[in-house]
């Protein structure tokens, strides 16, 4: 197949009578089951709970969404759910349209009668609220779609009409995905009857008894997409549009109401000569199907003659099982197909027990089941009609074939499945929904899934796992955090954490982390005598011993963390400032810029000659605040790291006089594992000989902020030989350095490098907050994969509200995008014909000040009466609760009712707090 003029059904969505959403849709297909209810001694096909609905996650204040159409709020929540079902998130990087349509609707009337919950309400606002012209433009305002928005009214072939109009809209380059469907819900008061309504209650589509047809409600929206980008992006293919034609019967029937042959013929031909295939290849057809006893023979003859002699096929509709559902027959009919399609079932057709004789079908094509059909993949593909009629002569007819068979290459082990919401309790939904799903598809398909194909929203949490057992065992459990936006500071530690095998996982699993490896091993063999992969990945047989020299462990280090830090930059992490800890500050000047990486590592080899060279000495960590230190002149004060942690360095026999002196006195130090008095006077005699070889290297300005751990401050004199030979001898001063990194705002804390000392340095350090401080490798004695330890560390930073590039972490990989649970929306009742108190504003806003004076009062009344919801906290900002323009207007008019101020509505946009406004009302009084 080849997919230049093909279009892909990448997402569906719907709500059907008795049934929630796409799988229960299918299991009452494919179990022949009848879904109609009786409302006031009519049969009818009801969907329940119209009324509820989500203001807060589309952005309404609820008395807004309470004036919206019941249609219209189904028809963008089943937008939503077709996106999300197809992995695509709505940006500025795709251009989405939309096309549908809705059956009439009492709303306006139901509106007027109502007036009285209303009273700053206009019959412009009322109209816009409920008229049909404004659907596909309501979807298109509130999920920032850019590509057409199109109503479409074609009575009961709406939504297929709708589905033709999309596809050429995606074929002609004007959006790269389209929305499309159709939604008619009836109302509180039911359907009603007419002429056509099948007086037995049920809905007999070429049947013996077919008596008429049942209303009903439903709605159903498809995602479409040209075939080759949606399998060249990976996306989900439920089915494919081959070519699809829209005919009208005009004057050549005999009523205006009646359907007619030649219509019918001229859509269905035209559509099978789009898709460019012999009628007898299609071996579904699914049809009008009204089963009222004049529509379906007319349907069934000009089905027949668009056919031709040759083809044999089963013939269904899926009103038997729903009735008719107007608008939304078409796309109810297509999404039936489709799922048909995934399950390799025909399903059966409801109420048939012997053919209509006007069908005459033994001498046509078809043939109606009343059982299960296998509809297995053969040697050419399956291939459906979906036909749709509309009562005044609208002709629709669409030619679906099966998806080509998908494959995504084998994940890395573990997998990082993040998911969020706008509330709290929704992402515990989320957790629950995802659970029940996370085995149904290759589990790093999942994580892609969820990282590529949802909104990331405020509240998140997220999982790691190595199967999907683990990950819907975490999921439940995993912790809910509120993101904001935030930068990311790396920290780089300096030896210590060294350990022969560190990396060794990434070095396997992430080509980026890889190159850099090799680089710097490239670079450093002649100079060293050994290659540094050999070292790190264990393969060198005295690779302990030379990893605890200060020559090769001093460059270990640093390459690891170069590689570190250079596959968190290709994730797109890019740090907002940079700080090493002693050996560390060599990668901190690489990433900021300050030395190329090549010159870096040259004088990271330097210094490990300059250390591995001196006398014997040792470094000892004591919990000591650097005040109360009582060093002899062969000590030195090598490194604050916290307002009571030192380390001093000297001789050993001077390290270990002055460690028995304090264990002693009860203080208990810890020897580092470093086999040198690294920042000791013993460096001294090394310094004017460093100093020569930082000039060769032409150190420059940084170009990310740099903090020095020498003096604590950003460092301003990178250029200066004279700043790293200071910076060799002198004493460590993390302590002010965080400080300094602390003053730059609330960052995540990153440690890029072997263990986890500085993080937990870091949050032992009184000026931390609640930063939230990362480590992103494990520490040597940490029984845990490094690529286990590195996923939680980017859903971390991804929880606190750091933007990732998901994509990096499947680099070298073939990801499909796989059906997942849609959002839960936390939805509350809204009708207007019931006076329910609003919801309240927040959680948080919950509690209002009862001692505000009294034109906080007034104002705080004003907004909740218009928003419709009550708790409204003095600093809440109006449009962030809902409100917009027109809402605005209604504030104004409300204050100047009840308090006889002359308020403009741009007031509320310069004070849309209760406080502020209430300060600009009483300053102008």
């Amino acid at each position: 197949m080849t997919g230049g003029d093909y279009v892909a059904v990448i997402g569906m969505a719907c709500r059907v009578p008795g049934t929630d959403g796409l799988d229960g849709f299918w299991r009452a297909l494919a179990e022949g089951r009848e879904l109609l209810d009786t409302v006031d001694g009519v049969a009818a096909g009801v969907v329940r709970d119209t009324d509820l609905f989500d203001p807060a996650f589309f952005g309404y204040a609820p008395s807004e969404a309470l004036l919206i159409d019941p249609q219209q709020r189904v028809f963008l929540e089943c937008a939503w759910e077709a996106l999300e079902h197809a992995g695509q998130v709505p940006g500025d990087d795709v251009v989405i349209g939309v096309f549908g349509g809705s059956g009439d609707s009492d709303h306006l009337d139901r509106l007027r009668a109502n007036h009285h919950r209303f009273p700053d309400a206009s019959e412009l606002q009322f109209r816009l609220a409920s008229g049909a012209d404004f659907l596909t433009s309501r979807v298109a305002y509130k999920l920032g779609l850019t590509g057409p928005a199109v109503t479409v009214q074609a009575a009961c072939a709406t939504s297929l009409v709708a589905i033709h109009l999309a596809t050429q809209s995606v074929l002609a380059g004007e959006c790269d995905v389209a929305l499309a469907g159709g939604v008619t819900l009836h109302g509180p008061g039911g359907p009603g009857e007419d002429g056509i309504i099948a007086p037995d209650g049920h809905c007999r589509p070429f049947d013996i008894n077919a008596s008429g047809t049942v209303p009903s409600d439903g709605a159903g929206v498809v995602a479409l997409k040209r075939l080759d980008d949606a399998i060249a992006d990976g996306d989900p293919v439920h089915a494919v549009i081959l070519g699809s034609a829209v005919a009208n019967d005009g004057a050549a029937k005999v009523g205006f109401a009646a359907p007619s042959v030649p219509g019918q013929v001229a859509a269905v031909r035209a559509a099978h000569q789009v898709a460019g295939i012999d009628p007898e290849s299609v071996s579904f057809v699914e049809a009008h199907g009204t089963g009222t006893p004049v529509g379906d023979p007319i349907e069934v003859r000009a089905l027949t003659q668009a056919f031709g002699p040759g083809a044999r096929c089963l013939l269904g509709a899926v009103k038997a099982n729903i009735g008719h559902t107007d608008t939304a027959a078409g796309v109810l009919g297509l999404i039936k197909v489709a799922l048909a399609l995934r399950a390799g079932v025909v399903p059966p057709t409801p109420n048939f027990t012997e053919p209509n004789p006007e069908l005459d079908l033994a001498n046509t094509p078809f043939e109606v089941t009343s059982t299960p059909t296998a509809w297995p993949r053969g040697p050419r593909p399956r291939r459906a009609g979906v036909h749709s009629l509309g009562l005044g002569g609208a002709n629709a007819h669409v030619v679906l074939e099966e998806p080509p068979a998908a494959e995504s290459d084998p994940g890395r082990e573990f997998q990082l499945v993040p998911i969020s919401a706008r509330t709290p309790a929704a992402v515990t939904a989320t957790a629950k929904r995802w659970v029940a799903q996370v085995s149904a598809e290759p589990l790093a398909d999942v994580a892609w899934t969820a990282q590529t194909g949802r909104k990331a929203f405020e509240y998140r949490a997220f999982a790691v796992g190595a199967s999907a057992a683990e990950v819907a065992d975490a999921l439940p459990r995993a912790e809910v955090a509120a993101a904001r936006e935030r930068g990311v500071v790396f920290l780089f530690p300096g030896q210590g954490g060294q350990h022969v095998g560190m990396g060794a996982e990434l070095y396997r699993q992430e080509p980026v982390y890889s190159e850099v490896i090799d680089e710097c091993a490239a670079a450093s063999v002649a100079d060293l005598g050994v290659d540094l992969r050999d070292v790190l990945l264990g393969r060198h047989p005295d690779a302990d011993g030379l990893l605890a020299t200060m020559e090769i462990g001093q460059p270990a280090v640093f390459a690891t963390e170069l590689a570190l830090a250079r596959l968190w930059e290709s994730w797109c992490v890019t740090p907002a400032a940079v700080l090493g800890h002693s050996l560390g500050a060599y990668a901190a000047a690489a990433v900021a810029g300050a030395l190329d990486w090549a010159d870096a590592l040259a004088l990271v080899r330097e210094r490990g000659r300059i250390l591995g060279g001196l006398p014997a000495g040792a470094m000892l960590a004591l919990p000591l605040a650097a005040a109360d230190l009582s060093l002899g002149p062969d000590l030195s004060l090598a490194a604050v790291n916290g307002p009571d942690q030192c380390v001093v360095a000297g001789p050993v026999e001077a390290v270990d006089r002055l460690r028995a002196e304090y264990e002693a006195q009860g203080v208990t130090g810890n020897i580092l594992h470093i086999s040198t008095a690294a920042h000791s006077h013993l460096v001294q005699p090394e310094l004017a000989r460093f100093e020569k070889e930082v000039a060769a290297t032409a150190p420059r300005a940084p170009k990310v902020p740099w903090v020095s751990d020498h003096s604590g401050r950003m460092v301003a004199e990178a250029a200066d030989p004279g700043y790293w030979s200071a910076h060799l001898r002198g004493t460590v001063n993390f302590t002010d350095a965080l400080e300094t990194v602390f003053a730059m705002g609330d960052n995540v804390i990153l440690e890029v490098g072997p263990g986890r000392t500085l993080a937990a340095l870091t949050r032992r350090h009184p000026g931390r907050g609640d930063r939230v401080v990362v480590a992103s490798m494990p520490h040597p004695a940490d029984d845990v994969s490094e690529r286990r330890v590195l996923l939680t560390a980017v859903g971390r930073i991804w929880q606190a509200g750091v933007t990732v590039d998901w994509s990096g972490l499947h680099r070298g990989e073939r990801r499909l995008r796989v059906p997942m649970p849609t959002y839960p929306f936390q939805r509350v009742s809204l009708r207007v014909d019931r006076d329910d108190p609003g919801p309240v504003a927040t959680e948080s806003d919950a509690a209002v000040d009862e001692s505000a004076d009294p034109m906080e009062c007034a104002v705080r009344d004003a907004f909740a009466a218009v928003l419709g919801m009550s708790g409204i906290h003095r600093e809440a900002n109006f449009f962030e609760l809902g409100g917009d323009s027109m809402l605005a207007v209604r504030v104004a008019a409300a204050l100047r009712r009840d308090l006889g101020v002359s308020l403009p509505a741009r007031a509320v946009f310069r004070a849309p707090t209760v406080a502020a406004l209430a300060a600009v009302i009483g300053a102008d009084r």
